[in-house]
């Protein structure tokens, strides 16, 4: 089914959040698609514990409450978030963007806002010899349907925060949750590691430090991995699935065969309404380059204000816009839910 919309917004960073905010007080609804698990694209994955200095009127906030902050801030506009798929293909439908993600989801809209920080995020995959054989039959880089995995013995590898996390909640539904770690160091929330090693106690989960994965074995999907301590002779877990949280690289992907103008692996837009070469479509934040672009999130929020006013006009051909300012226009406040 088509799933029409008046804005489709690429990425669920903060400039992505906050582009939905300036859309919705202007009336126009959006639909949002990010790669990853979660939103909050580069403040939740990479920093989401470390301080933000330079956000207008906030001295300094972490990137979690900055993404918090941003998603009450547009929770009166009902955005609806598509995670865990990336766009892979736009095409040109009469005055339309028809926009196809990878699980297979139609869009239709006027407006395509691109703000996906420096592309999307790929997790980084294993080099390893029949690792191919067993994806999506056992060995994951993501967790899609965390059902899935009830019941079942699972092995979890890395040491930041998506390890951590994961490790935690599939601990209430799995059989045993193994979390394997090269080091004895976790790059976790030390709160989110403390319930783990809590856990740990009663069995449910078994931490083992110092090992790497060596192998993975089985017939038509994954049966067991093999796992080495230092120099210690290679050890053998059955297990029913394994999930790899290696950390991510930033790929351009797909949009690179969108018909763009790029620079250096950036969108080159206008600074009149941020649009691109192609009519309709628009980027916002650290993906777009033009003279004098600062790579900073408060310029990314300019950028999507101002983008919003061209959706606008896109989305609503017959009316004509007007410049409200939020502390006085009953309009905004009415969509905002203020009274």
């Amino acid at each position: 089914m088509t799933i029409k919309t008046d804005t489709v917004v690429i990425g669920a960073g903060p400039v992505g959040l906050f582009s939905i905010f300036e859309l919705g007080i202007l009336g126009l609804n959006a639909h949002v698609i990010d790669n990853l698990d979660k939103i909050g694209g580069q403040c939740i994955e990479l920093y989401p514990d470390k301080p933000i200095y330079d956000i207008p009127g906030i001295p300094n906030c972490t990137g979690e409450v900055l993404i918090k902050n941003l998603l009450d801030q547009i929770e009166p506009f009902k955005a609806q978030f598509h995670l865990n798929q990336r766009v892979n293909e736009i095409k040109k439908n009469n005055k339309l963007w028809q926009v196809i993600t990878s699980d297979n989801q139609i869009f239709e809209t006027p407006n395509i806002i691109i703000a996906g920080g420096v592309g999307s995020f790929e997790p980084r995959k294993l080099d390893l010899k029949d690792i191919e054989k067993f994806q999506g039959k056992g060995f994951y880089y993501s967790v899609k349907d965390k059902s899935k995995f009830k019941d079942q013995t699972i092995a979890i590898f890395g040491g930041g925060d998506s390890a951590l996390d994961w490790t935690l909640e599939l601990s209430n539904t799995a059989k045993k949750v193994y979390l394997i770690h090269r080091r004895d160091d976790f790059k976790g929330a030390p709160h989110t590691l403390n319930k783990i090693k809590e856990i740990s106690k009663s069995g449910k989960i078994e931490i083992k430090t110092f090992y790497q994965l060596k192998g993975v074995k089985g017939d038509k999907k994954l049966e067991s991995v093999d796992i080495q301590k230092n120099t210690d002779p290679i050890e053998n877990l059955k297990i029913d699935s394994a999930i790899a949280f290696f950390g991510l690289k930033m790929e351009l992907g797909p949009i690179a065969n969108w018909g763009l103008n790029l620079d250096n692996k950036c969108i080159v837009v206008n600074t009149k309404n941020f649009q691109t070469n192609e009519e309709g479509i628009f980027a916002v934040g650290d993906i777009c380059t033009y003279p004098g672009k600062l790579k900073l999130i408060l310029s990314g929020f300019h950028e999507g204000a101002l983008a919003a006013r061209e959706c606008f006009s896109r989305a609503r051909p017959n009316e004509n816009f007007v410049f409200q300012y939020t502390t006085s226009s009953t309009q905004i406040h009415k969509r905002l839910g203020v009274k």
